[in-house]
């Protein structure tokens, strides 16, 4: 159930992204639905690649450029979906901090911790 509940959390929070951030759109819930799921996954599986084979660069900006992956993730996902457009790398940095920030309150807010 938290699983879930978790998943539409994000999928709000992507559509706040794209109320907050003017070159991100999203189409309706159900493409919200559908992206957080892609990020998600792309979080789970592509992350911890990109970061292992950038750690140099990561230590040296002491840790800043996982701002950049995670920019690069979340615009990857938008070029990737139809109906999910993030249209600039810069749009794509500043809507993955504002999608990191808006889900951490949402999932703070309104799940329970064991």
């Amino acid at each position: 159930m938290k699983l879930l509940l978790a998943w539409v959390l994000n999928a709000l929070a992507l559509l706040a992204v794209a109320y907050l951030v003017p070159e991100i759109h999203v189409a309706n819930f159900l493409t919200a639905l559908i992206a957080a799921v892609f990020i998600g996954l792309a979080n789970i599986l592509i992350k911890p690649i990109l970061t292992v084979l950038t750690l140099p660069i990561t230590i040296i900006t002491l840790g800043l450029f996982i701002l950049v992956i995670n920019g690069l993730l979340f615009y990857a996902v938008g070029n990737l979906l139809q109906g999910f457009e993030v249209k600039t790398f810069t749009a794509g940095i500043i809507g993955a901090i504002v999608y990191s920030i808006i889900s951490w309150l949402l999932s703070a807010l309104l799940i329970e911790k064991d």
